[in-house]
């Protein structure tokens, strides 16, 4: 799996937005980024896991407001949170996510590059183990 960490950029991203939307009850899915979280979860009926951090790069020929723009059209939870505000709402998240965008930006003013930390997990299943591999609580 290739999961956001919730210290990195998409993890930010997210609690940037939690801000402004009543959580689902659902653990978060940037949960799967951390190295204690995947452990509990996966660690019973694995002979082996390797968990190893990585940094995606996001990178835009246009500026950070454009990028926020983008990812409220087009990317699932960002355009979902958006559609759940009230005008004021959402120019109040607009804001917040680029001044996100533009404080991580390692690009000049008319392009975007960010870096976005995830976590790489492989996990192999000990010899014997039969089934689903995890029951969990939700957190």
């Amino acid at each position: 799996m290739a999961n956001w960490t919730p210290q990195g950029f998409v993890g930010q991203m997210f609690k940037a937005v939690a801000k402004f939307i009543a959580p689902s009850g659902m653990p978060s899915p940037v949960l799967w980024g951390d190295e204690t979280t995947v452990r509990e979860r996966l660690g019973s009926g694995l002979s082996e896991l390797r968990l190893v951090r990585h940094h995606y790069t996001f990178a835009y020929d246009f500026p950070p407001v454009a990028v926020v723009e983008l990812f409220r059209r087009y990317y699932g939870p960002i355009n979902q949170a958006f559609a759940a505000l009230d005008t004021a709402g959402q120019d109040r998240l607009r804001g917040e996510l680029e001044a996100l965008w533009a404080a991580h930006n390692r690009a000049g003013i008319d392009s975007t590059v960010v870096y976005a930390e995830y976590l790489e997990v492989i996990g192999i299943r000990a010899q014997g183990a039969k089934g689903h591999l995890m029951p969990f609580q939700a957190a």
